[in-house]
């Protein structure tokens, strides 16, 4: 059994052979993250690139102390704003980079903050390679945007977003499988390594 926040229970998975494997795929690639954290695994696995999510900075405040093991946070706050999902190097070159999930077929500016668009740029300005990914998750569809046409919307379109037909224009499909989830690496090769898929 799974106890969730709103104390309703629910079966595990493992019950049901059946259902775990329709379960796994009606929500393949339905989270970003998982698919991502699963990709820098397997790249880590294979040697292929070190790239890990950026731990969030907190202030915590205040903590629990019922006994030594059983010790909980109650109250913290961001110490700073985050400023990309992921960092980490990749054939002798940095990377980083931000990941967003959309229902709609737009990527509004709102998913995005101003010092994250900055930080971006700062990559750019030094040799970095900065990108961001964006999932349609109503398409089951994935890009990779170089991060400089995403700045470009960002300080210069009249729009609140970039339309699904542009980010097909300028950015590429990120291929989805098995390992790794998420094969960014291939799309890193041909964007900012020139090399044929």
């Amino acid at each position: 059994m799974v106890n969730y926040p709103n104390m309703k229970k629910t079966a595990g998975l493992q019950d049901n052979p059946l259902t775990a494997k329709k379960h796994y795929t009606a929500h393949r690639g339905m989270s970003l993250e998982e698919d991502i954290s699963l990709s820098n695994q397997y790249y880590l696995d294979t040697n292929k690139a070190v790239i890990y999510k950026k731990p969030t900075p907190v202030q915590i405040v205040k903590v629990d102390y019922p006994r030594r093991e059983a010790a909980k946070i109650v109250e913290a706050y961001y110490k700073t704003p985050s400023t990309t999902d992921y960092n980490g190097l990749y054939r002798g070159r940095y990377v980083d980079f931000e990941a967003k999930e959309t229902k709609v077929k737009t990527f509004p500016f709102g998913n995005i903050s101003k010092h994250q668009i900055d930080h971006l740029q700062k990559i750019i300005d030094h040799g970095g390679i900065a990108f961001v990914i964006i999932a349609f998750t109503s398409l089951n569809e994935v890009y990779l945007i170089d991060a400089s046409y995403i700045i470009c919307d960002y300080y210069h379109s009249q729009r609140k977003s970039i339309t699904y037909e542009r980010i097909k224009s300028v950015g590429h499909v990120i291929t989805q499988g098995y390992q790794p989830r998420l094969d960014y690496l291939k799309v890193i090769d041909k964007v900012y390594f020139k090399e044929d898929e």
